[in-house]
């Protein structure tokens, strides 16, 4: 049984769809008791970093997230806004993340001669860093679907496993033992996002 955390910042329709393509359960709340139980997390989002955290603090969600990761130390997978979380903090706000990985979130900035479009938005080409159950029988041409302004900046090389290009290189994919972190859209990524969700419900 996988747990989706629903903190009321993300698209739950489309992450349930893509676990029942491949055959597996899953639990949409916010219900402590209910997260207090779970064998697995997965925490998404779209918005603002200080909502979210907002939103999880409402909840009274932040305590047993962080207790489910770092003592129990149960899988935990963040997509997108989820994987920004997991930082300790964001340029896009001022209150603090949930500090699982050490990092922060910065905006993308670019020079006026290399001035692309904010949000990073469309398809990408992912960057093996090192290997990790979550990514390594993805073919060597696998691309996600991305829609961000911000992105994770990992104070440990040792927690990067996969990065893209968008006018610079960025953090695209981390982990640090159970606590996992994609920045793209698996749920949106058809086949790639397919496997990768694949291997976090199996290998982990």
């Amino acid at each position: 049984m996988i747990t989706i955390i629903d903190y009321r910042m993300g698209n739950l329709g489309s992450i349930t769809n893509m676990l029942n393509k491949i055959g597996v359960e899953c639990l949409v709340t916010n219900n402590i008791t209910e997260v207090e139980r779970a064998e697995k997390l997965i925490l998404l989002g779209v918005g603002s970093f200080d909502n979210a955290i907002n939103n999880l603090n409402q909840l009274n969600l932040i305590e047993v997230i962080k207790h489910k990761a770092i003592n129990e130390k149960i899988p935990i997978l963040g997509i997108c806004l989820g994987m920004q979380l997991l930082s300790e903090k964001s340029e896009e706000g001022s209150l603090p993340g949930l500090s699982l990985i050490h990092g922060e979130v910065k905006k993308f900035k670019f020079s006026e001669l290399n001035a692309l479009k904010i949000p990073h938005m469309g398809w990408n080409l992912v960057n093996k860093v090192q290997s990790n159950p979550l990514i390594d029988n993805l073919p060597s041409d696998s691309r996600f679907y991305f829609v961000h302004s911000y992105h994770f900046v990992c104070y440990n090389k040792s927690d990067i496993l996969l990065t893209t290009n968008y006018g610079y290189e960025f953090v695209s994919a981390i982990a640090k033992s159970n606590i996992l972190g994609v920045q793209f859209h698996p749920e949106k990524s058809h086949r790639f996002g397919l496997q990768l969700l694949k291997n976090f419900v199996e290998q982990y």
